[in-house]
């Protein structure tokens, strides 16, 4: 991190006493004897000596000396480092680190701790080592009930990475399976925190644990239907029930014009959730959440995204999570619930126009190369093609299926409206069938007996480019 000082050299005097390189840890210039003398003080910091303190005392615990800060805060950069990772392990770092964690009141010593850990977990025997130990897995996990921002990011960043790794991912879903609280305290975050580098961090450890495990996910949207069994007494403050879903609309629009990468994450979360009935049902089944769902997602795909005046290009940096979105409002408008934000007609025009312009742009996106040495790419960007190509396959089923629910319900009344307001112009029909034919010809040919009455030269102009069509009408 950009605030820290850099890690101190050997001095002169060490590499006189242990020779050359003898003080150094692994292949780097780090000194030894210096980190040892950085993880001794950590450790009378948190001896039963230090830590038994009158409440006078209590709030000089909350202060970092700013010496042992700057020493500390090396260590932190240091351990990006494989080499000093791994003496770290062998010096049992992670342990000295479990006890100020379990005694310190101090966050910023709390934080830096847990960003050295985290720092550690990039090195997959580490990673390992670190998720094997239960006692330090609860002493992390405990960590997510903190109060400071700064150590909750670096608990989400050490958690994020452990779950990241395959060998270990099902140890840590297991473990924030039995801490209940956890799902109060991540809710809280998402609810109420203001700060965007945290809930993006949060957010995308959520959607990796509803990525790995289908389960947890469903035990989190049941967690909000339960209410509590005892009435509160008079006296006591009643705990606030969390509900995922506005949970997570909260911090999406917390994150919205700030980071967009996290939009996409909080996006990608509601596609999970509207996987399993419970997730949709979660949406729509109380009318205030499906109606702030809907209004957020329509205005993003209407207002924000892949807008007229944007070059088609901007597809490519759009693709998931353009596709997130419209997945969740094809489950709302597929639902069948009878609420009014869907009953209103005027939202299907501007999503078909929305989505046409979106398959337009597609087909500017997946035009190759004219000149063939433009053509000639190293296997890398090759590769990068394909990844392209396919996120531009999923987005593409996802608005093709879209399109072809609203067409199904479009009445000559929108017809109509749509060809005077131009969503449903020549150009925008044959974009529409081209990409819908012949997997919705049913719904295409319904489309085409609406257009016949409204305008029969269109609708024959269309069946003389799309001949396969003429059959149905």
């Amino acid at each position: 991190m950009d605030r820290n000082p850099s890690p101190p050299l050997p001095n002169r005097d060490q590499d006189e006493e242990e020779g050359a390189g003898g003080d150094c840890i692994g292949s780097t210039v780090y000194s030894k004897h210096w980190l040892f003398g950085v993880l001794s003080g950590l450790i009378q910091i948190v001896s039963p000596e230090n830590t038994k303190s009158s409440s006078d005392e209590e709030e000089q615990q909350m202060e970092l000396d700013e010496e042992m800060e700057n020493e500390i805060c090396r260590v932190w950069d240091m351990s990006m480092d494989e080499d000093v990772a791994l003496f770290l392990q062998e010096f049992n770092a992670p342990d000295i680190f479990m006890g100020v964690l379990a005694k310190s009141k101090c966050p910023r010593l709390r934080e830096i701790c847990v960003g050295i850990l985290g720092n550690m977990a990039c090195f997959q025997e580490i990673c390992v080592s670190i998720s094997r130990d239960k006692n330090l897995g609860q002493v992390l996990l405990h960590c997510l009930y903190d109060s400071d921002p700064p150590t909750l990011l670096e608990t989400s960043r050490l958690l994020l990475t452990c779950l990241s790794q395959t060998e270990v991912a099902s140890v840590w879903v297991e473990r924030i399976r039995e801490y209940p609280a956890i799902y109060d305290s991540i809710c809280f975050i998402m609810s109420s925190s203001t700060n965007v580098d945290l809930l993006v961090k949060v957010g995308e450890v959520v959607d990796k644990l509803f990525d790995l495990d289908e389960k947890l996910m469903l035990e989190w949207i049941r967690n909000g239907a339960v209410q509590p069994l005892d009435p509160p007494q008079e006296d006591s403050e009643e705990q606030p029930v969390f509900k995922i879903v506005p949970c997570v609309l909260e911090a999406s629009k917390q994150v919205r014009s700030e980071n967009p990468e996290g939009l996409d994450v909080y996006m990608h979360i509601l596609q999970l959730l509207t996987t399993v009935d419970d997730g949709i049902q979660a949406i729509v089944q109380c009318p205030d959440t499906g109606k702030d769902t809907w209004n957020l997602l329509f205005d993003l795909v209407c207002h924000e995204f892949c807008q007229s005046d944007d070059p088609p290009i901007i597809l490519q940096e759009q693709k998931t999570v353009l596709a997130s979105v419209y997945s969740v409002l094809s489950a709302i408008y597929a639902s069948q619930t009878e609420q009014e934000y869907l009953k209103i007609e005027e939202i299907d025009l501007p999503l078909i126009d929305s989505l046409i312009r979106v398959l337009q742009n597609m087909e500017h996106c997946q035009k190759k190369p004219e000149n063939s040495a433009d053509s000639n790419m190293e296997e890398t960007k090759k590769s990068d093609l394909i990844q392209d190509d396919f996120h531009l396959k999923i987005l593409k089923d996802i608005s093709c299926e879209f399109l072809s629910n609203i067409f199904q319900v479009l009445t000559k009344e929108t017809v109509a409206q749509g060809l005077k307001e131009g969503q449903l112009s020549k150009q925008k029909c044959s974009c529409a069938f081209e990409n819908l034919l012949p997997f919705y010809s049913p719904v295409i040919g319904d489309f085409l007996k609406i257009l016949h009455e409204v305008d029969k030269t269109l609708a024959d102009d269309l069946e003389e480019r799309f001949p396969s069509l003429k059959a149905q009408t």
